[in-house]
């Protein structure tokens, strides 16, 4: 954080020679875990979750975020039994796979210190107490403080109805591969593996916006190699956009998505039918930069 009139602030790296400032009125934790600099703090957009200096959450609009991430999943999938999620901190992710339906929910985490962070902090997602059971499984929930990649050789036999990819966003070199594996088509196909009969793959793929959209034009690649119907999911919260990929061909997958809308168990706040119809069209400049 940096000190200026008076107040504290994050920078967070926008793009080439681009950055932003959030003014950081309290903060409730700062400090480093194993993997991450985490910053939980009160912001114009209420309690927010910055690592490594990046937004990750805020009290205003994460729940734009994940139904962006969650609810097309819901839609597309098959059924809602069994869901992975790798990543996303924070456990609303989870919290909604239940409400949809799901019966065995398994969270995926390699950073327990955020994760706990999270829980005590955030007005969203765990609770410390859900979290509790979480980690020792009481419930639909399961926590597993674990590396994502190594998580998928532990997938039941019968596979996942849906397994979501929630992570920092992935950088712009490509030579980092710490961070990177997790987004590489290498793991995009682990995770196809390990899907049951029409079963669906989430990703939080990056920012559609033209002069930052490097990543996503990489991500949206990879699940047409890996893919035969993939949709695109551009959130109301404007710098991300998802990607779903389905092993099995969908020839309308907007149409899919719109029919089962009313069906689907968990009731979505900030989507609708004009939503999956005016945000599932990916931009000019990654249909045609791909």
């Amino acid at each position: 954080m940096i000190e200026l009139d008076g107040h504290r602030w994050i920078k967070e790296p926008m793009g080439a020679d681009l950055q932003r400032l959030w003014r950081i009125d309290e903060v409730l934790w700062e400090g480093d875990t194993d993997y991450q600099h985490v910053v939980i703090g009160r912001t114009a957009q209420g309690i927010s979750l910055f690592c490594d200096n990046d937004r990750q959450s805020t009290e205003f609009s994460q729940l734009v975020y994940h139904e962006a991430m969650m609810v097309p999943a819901f839609l597309l999938a098959e059924k809602i039994e069994r869901v992975l999620i790798i990543g996303s901190s924070e456990g609303v992710a989870s919290q909604m796979s239940v409400q949809a339906g799901a019966t065995q929910v398994d969270h995926v985490d390699i950073d327990k210190q955020c994760v706990q962070l999270c829980a005590q902090h955030l007005p969203y997602g765990y609770t410390p107490e859900e979290l509790q059971r979480a980690e020792k499984g009481e419930g639909p929930i399961k926590l597993h403080y674990a590396d994502g990649w190594s998580f998928l050789d532990q997938a039941p036999p019968e596979g996942y109805d849906i397994v979501v990819v929630d992570l920092p966003d992935e950088r712009a070199d490509e030579n980092d591969g710490q961070h990177n594996r997790l987004y590489g088509e290498d793991f995009v196909r682990r995770c196809q593996t390990v899907l049951s009969p029409g079963g669906v793959v989430a990703f939080q793929a990056g920012c559609p916006t033209l002069w930052r959209n490097e990543t996503l034009v990489r991500a949206y690649n990879r699940f047409r190699n890996v893919f035969d119907t993939v949709v695109y999911f551009g959130s109301d919260e404007h710098e991300w956009a998802f990607l779903f990929g389905r092993v099995e061909q969908i020839d309308d997958p907007t149409n899919a998505m719109l029919e089962a809308y009313p069906r689907i168990s968990y009731r979505p706040q900030t989507i609708d039918d004009a939503s999956l119809i005016g945000r599932t069209v990916p931009p000019y400049s990654v249909r045609h930069q791909s």
